[in-house]
């Protein structure tokens, strides 16, 4: 699978997800740093990759905006460093690294999480909470 790293995600995903055979697109240190949202998720979807953010505006806007995209993934903690961040990001592999996630939009927060289709997908017409830990399927 390959993934998009937005500029506030931890450069040190792109080794987590190379260990599980992952590929990671990371645009720092190329004249594409500081690009403005939308040329970043445009990128990823160019390269057919999941959209790898912190940002939350992310969640609700991607689901209204885009019909068919690669799948995004929102990491928002109340103390958002690189270790929380990562430790979320491998529960989501855990649990979601053999699921289809195009035009699924994932909110990883501390205790809970939550996926949106976008506007336009019958296959799963509602939002789908779940909870961290061994209820998570």
């Amino acid at each position: 699978m390959r993934f998009f790293l937005d500029e506030n995600f931890p450069k040190t995903a792109a080794a987590l997800l190379a260990s599980r055979g992952h590929e990671a697109i990371d645009i720092r240190g190329t004249s594409l740093e500081g690009a403005n949202d939308s040329v970043l998720f445009d990128l990823a979807q160019d390269g057919q990759a999941v959209f790898l953010t912190t940002d939350r505006d992310f969640f609700h806007t991607v689901p209204h905006l885009y019909d068919c995209h690669h799948g995004v993934v929102v990491v928002t903690l109340r103390q958002p460093n690189r270790a929380n961040i990562l430790e979320r990001l491998e529960w989501f592999l855990d649990h979601f690294e053999n699921t289809a996630l195009e035009n699924r939009v994932f909110r990883l927060k501390d205790e809970t999480y939550r996926v949106l289709p976008t506007r336009h997908d019958s296959s799963s017409a509602a939002e789908e909470p779940g909870e961290f830990g061994g209820h998570c399927t």
